[in-house]
């Protein structure tokens, strides 16, 4: 049975929203909206994570932790979930907040040297909250390559998205869906899609 801490999935929106200010301030690319993830966000990027599959969970800017608090409320234990933050009070945040997850103050648009050799084993699934619509096309794509390199074949890279679109146009053996539609992504009430990237079935 997989087990996680009721204390560590509380969310204190007063102390999230100063940290996501703080954040915006500092790095206003980086950050994507006005206001951390809503717990309506979270449940539907976690509900594209199958917590059966075996292996790591890998999610990219956790920011202040809502769509974290998902993930692990779906069912990952926190030793299963590394999470990369750029920003590093964002990171020791998360720390402080999930003893037990793998918490890496980096920039996930270096993913191979964030990651090293000390993570070999490929990814089950990656969830993004980085703001992919602020960054240019190729930045982009680049991001995408390099996470696939090092998830699982068939395993879903999942980001939301602010756009009606997908940020990213799929290469060839990638598959980009819809996986569903928020109304309420933060507190500032304005609608955003979920979009799948799933990668190729083994052969």
């Amino acid at each position: 049975m997989l087990e996680f801490s009721l204390f560590s999935l509380k969310a204190n929106p007063f102390e999230d929203g100063l940290r996501f200010l703080r954040a915006l301030i500092a790095s206003p690319q980086g950050v994507g909206a006005v206001a951390p993830s809503s717990p309506s966000l979270a449940r539907a990027v976690a509900a594209q994570v199958d917590p059966t599959q075996p292996g790591p969970v890998l999610e990219l800017g956790p920011g202040t932790g809502a769509l974290t608090r998902g993930i692990l409320a779906r069912g990952i234990s926190q030793e299963r979930l590394t999470v990369i933050e750029s920003d590093s009070e964002l990171a020791k945040s998360i720390t402080a907040q999930f003893a037990r997850v793998h918490v890496i103050n980096g920039d996930a648009f270096d993913l191979e040297r964030v990651l090293g050799k000390h993570y070999t084993e490929p990814f089950a699934a990656t969830i993004s909250g980085i703001p992919l619509l602020n960054h240019q096309p190729a930045r982009r794509r680049a991001l995408l390559d390099a996470a696939f390199e090092r998830m699982a074949p068939g395993a879903p890279f999942i980001q939301f998205s602010y756009g009606l679109h997908s940020p990213v146009l799929p290469s060839a053996g990638i598959t980009v869906n819809m996986s569903a539609f928020v109304w309420c992504p933060s507190s500032d009430n304005i609608g955003t899609g979920l979009g799948g990237c799933t990668t190729p079935p083994p052969k």
